[in-house]
């Protein structure tokens, strides 16, 4: 009876590694990981432990380029013995222009780093920077299911300059871009406050985070009303108190003028958008009123379609609220019904065992020799029986993520394309969000993987050209008006 028991068990063994096999050891299966959206958050996982091998491969044989770090550990190293004028912290690169928060956050850096002469472990650590933001910004693009995984695997891998942003550089970009991505998780999992928090944080790093600021200035009145926004604003603002404090109550002017200075003027040498013009109109005026008008105007005609996304998004919030509790109760009684099913299941095998304890000595010589019998005439493996799956209700209501994410994204992107100047530590300023702005348009596949080829090839070029920066405006503009085409003939 034993070796009955034991063969049963053996088979059931064998029935449920065959159906894992027939589901998952497939080319349908391995399609799906490439070109279904829904299956990104299973290829998550895949691309960050891809990305940790690549990143730590180009520390140990791409030789580190010092730019800004030495300026950094400088400028920190001034506030730590004491100084709290702005005017006084200086780097080999000029004054401090970052607000406080990059103080405290690079002077931690400091410590960690035997006063920033560790470079490896720095750079280690801004691995575990790129690892984090990659998981919040597949984490967004996972809910939203508007990209094709393979997309995603191409565009990341592919990016020199973005790795070498990362770990060759050590710019503060990147560390005031994952505060963003946390905000964004943070307001998409309906945890204003704590977004707010890290979005301010953002800013207290570089003001960069501002471009988003109109997007989600619309967000939280849509979604929260005026008075919560008001609240959310008041967060924002506490936490820059709070951070600017020790320089506010000492010098505020400098503090203030150093580190929000909003009419800081570019060297015309370190430009990437714009090297096709003159240092003369470069630096005019005019040129920079130009750009803020056009920004300002970009902002105003796509701010109405971008304010009906939000409605939307936030009318399917309140149904996900009053439909869920009902597809929670459903899916509870189908698991329900599921266990009982087992517990009869292992009543009716409890059963046969007992009666299979109770067979006489014939009756076992019999059932032994038949099972010989068996085996001898048997030309194949036992034919699989598959048990039925209940299926578990559910509506993907995280889908309408993508009428959140497109405007907030659509308003930085707008930024980027009037932005004065580009250095090339700014490409991460939008370089994650370029396969969804890109993939919002109706542009054919290959066009779409021309215009992000293209763009990548310009941020590649070093110095910049006339013509690379050419490039860079035409794939700009060629986005933009893809995307504001679509928005603006549905609304």
């Amino acid at each position: 009876m034993g070796k009955v028991r034991q063969n049963a068990s053996q088979g059931g063994k064998s029935n449920k590694v065959m159906q894992f096999l027939r589901k998952y050891a497939t080319i349908t299966f391995a399609k799906s990981l490439l070109f279904e959206p829904s299956r990104l958050p299973v290829v998550t996982w895949a691309i960050l432990l891809a990305e940790l091998l690549l990143n730590v491969a180009v520390v140990l044989r791409v030789p580190y380029t010092e730019i800004d770090w030495v300026a950094y550990m400088q400028e920190c190293e001034g506030f730590l013995n004491g100084t709290l004028n702005y005017a006084m912290l200086r780097g080999d690169t000029g004054p401090l222009v970052y607000p406080a928060g990059f103080v405290y956050i690079y002077s931690v850096l400091y410590f960690l780093t035997n006063y920033g002469k560790n470079i490896q472990l720095a750079q280690y650590i801004f691995i575990g920077i790129y690892l984090m933001q990659m998981f919040l910004v597949l984490r967004i693009y996972s809910k939203s299911q508007k990209v094709p995984p393979y997309v995603l695997l191409i565009t990341t891998f592919t990016s020199y300059r973005i790795h070498s942003i990362y770990v060759l550089r050590l710019f503060n970009d990147p560390v005031a871009i994952i505060f963003l991505y946390a905000a964004l998780n943070c307001f998409l999992d309906n945890k204003w406050n704590l977004g707010s928090i890290f979005l301010s944080l953002g800013v207290s790093v570089k003001m960069n985070i501002l471009l988003f600021a109109p997007a989600i200035l619309l967000f939280y009145i849509t979604n929260l009303g005026y008075v919560k926004t008001m609240l959310q604003l008041a967060i924002c603002a506490g936490v820059q108190l709070l951070l600017g404090a020790p320089f506010l109550l000492t010098y505020p002017l400098e503090y203030i003028k150093g580190s929000f200075d909003l009419g800081r003027v570019f060297e015309h040498k370190w430009t990437v958008n714009y090297r096709f013009l003159s240092e003369e109109v470069f630096i005019s005026r005019n040129f920079h009123i130009g750009l803020l008008l056009g920004h300002a105007i970009f902002l105003l005609v796509l701010s109405r379609p971008a304010f009906r996304y939000f409605q939307n998004y936030c009318r399917l919030r309140q149904l996900q609220l009053q439909l869920q509790p009902q597809i929670d109760a459903k899916n509870a009684e189908v698991e329900s019904q599921k266990r009982q099913k087992q517990r009869r299941r292992k009543q009716v095998q409890v059963g046969s065992q007992e009666n299979e304890e109770k067979l006489s000595p014939d009756q076992e010589k019999f059932l032994s020799a038949f099972e010989k019998g068996l085996k001898m005439n048997s030309t194949g493996p036992p034919p699989v029986v598959e048990e039925p799956s209940e299926e578990k209700y559910s509506i993907h209501f995280d889908r309408c993520t993508q009428l959140a994410i497109l405007p907030i994204f659509l308003c930085n992107f707008i930024g980027i394309v009037f932005s004065r100047s580009l250095h090339y530590q700014f490409y991460v300023w939008y370089f994650h969000s370029l396969p969804y702005l890109v993939w919002c348009t109706d542009f054919r596949t290959s066009v779409k993987f021309l215009l992000l080829a293209v763009i990548e090839f310009t941020w590649n070029t070093y110095p910049s050209t006339n013509f690379s920066s050419l490039l860079l405006h035409m794939c700009h503009v060629a986005i933009l008006s893809g995307i504001s085409r679509k928005l603006l003939t549905k609304h």
